[in-house]
């Protein structure tokens, strides 16, 4: 059964990742530069002219094909991830350093400059302007799945409560995988994140929001009001996204097909939330409560911010793990 909660974790994070409207976007960079370029000059002229009619990713003579549903950059640093666990993980993201065809998060491109300047973690994550986003909570999930300590690949690319998000999603997605409990996944997560952080005091208010709502759509406006300042320009920080993955877990008990759809409602966060959010109720519920529309879509990499994993199915990786 851990095998089939393992795989739930896997393809629920890459179901969540191309639930998230960024998702395209990121696919859409295997398109060509001036293909993007036009998308930004047609949103310009959409803000110049006062237009409500917002331009989206398109093909114009290329293939529609990477703009399909599909996971994106949170299920391609996962398999990554999995790909290298057994590697000491400074080692493992030097291998990447001053490469210029990955696609990563801030904390991890500073981390590769950092490592590439011989700067090794914990101060590569430390030294780092995105310490507190939750890229290591998103490679967290494998270590979680695989019942292993999270911190010291954490500590390659973040810092504070980056590394403590990281931590927490392992911990969530350890118990999810033994027992399929959403109240004992979201237990083991706050029992290694301290009220005095701002993760801490986020998961426990997150937590309470929710379940005043009663629901994960219901809870959509008092997360928003609640945790998201609108100010910051990235939505990537793990003190905002950790929490509402584990509030939309509980108040959903381990729905995917609940609480992934509410955590791409709140726009601010869609990038990784939807993804967090996915592979704690994948692991909850296993691969078979996964919808089974959505498992041709996901599984399958696109290769957008990792060129070498394009084709790479998820299914295959996961097999046999327990």
């Amino acid at each position: 059964m851990s095998g089939d909660r393992i795989t739930g974790a896997f393809i629920g994070l890459a179901v969540g990742d191309a639930a998230g409207w960024p998702a395209t976007r990121h696919r859409s960079a295997l398109h060509a530069p001036w293909s993007r370029r036009l998308h930004r000059e047609l949103d310009a002229f959409a803000e110049e002219h006062r237009l409500t009619t917002l331009p989206v990713p398109f093909a114009l003579n290329q293939p529609p094909a990477p703009l399909a549903v599909g996971p994106s950059d949170d299920a391609e640093w996962l398999a990554w991830t999995l790909l290298t666990i057994d590697r000491p993980r400074a080692e493992a993201f030097r291998s990447l350093a001053g490469r210029e065809d990955i696609r990563a998060r801030v904390s991890v491109a500073t981390a590769l400059d950092n490592l590439a300047r011989g700067l090794e973690p914990p101060a590569s994550g430390h030294d780092n302007p995105h310490h507190f986003d939750d890229a290591a909570a998103i490679r967290a999930v494998a270590f979680g799945a695989l019942g292993r300590d999270s911190d010291q690949d954490a500590q390659v690319t973040n810092s504070g409560d980056g590394v403590l998000g990281a931590r927490a999603v392992a911990a969530a997605v350890a118990e999810a995988v033994a027992t399929g409990s959403a109240a004992g996944a979201v237990r083991a997560a706050l029992a290694v994140l301290p009220e005095d952080t701002a993760i801490g005091h986020n998961a426990r208010l997150a937590l309470d929001v929710a379940r005043t709502a009663g629901d994960p759509f219901g809870a959509v406006p008092a997360l928003d009001a609640a945790l998201l300042d609108h100010v910051y320009s990235y939505g990537v920080g793990a003190a905002q996204t950790v929490p509402v993955a584990l509030a939309l877990t509980e108040v959903s008990q381990g729905s995917l097909g609940l609480a992934v759809p509410a955590a791409a409602c709140l726009a601010a966060l869609a990038d990784s939330a939807p993804a967090l959010t996915g592979a704690l109720t994948g692991a909850c519920g296993g691969y078979g409560a996964i919808p089974e529309g959505w498992i041709a879509p996901a599984r399958t990499l696109a290769g957008c911010c990792l060129p070498e994993l394009a084709g790479l199915d998820l299914m295959d990786m996961t097999e046999g793990l327990s």
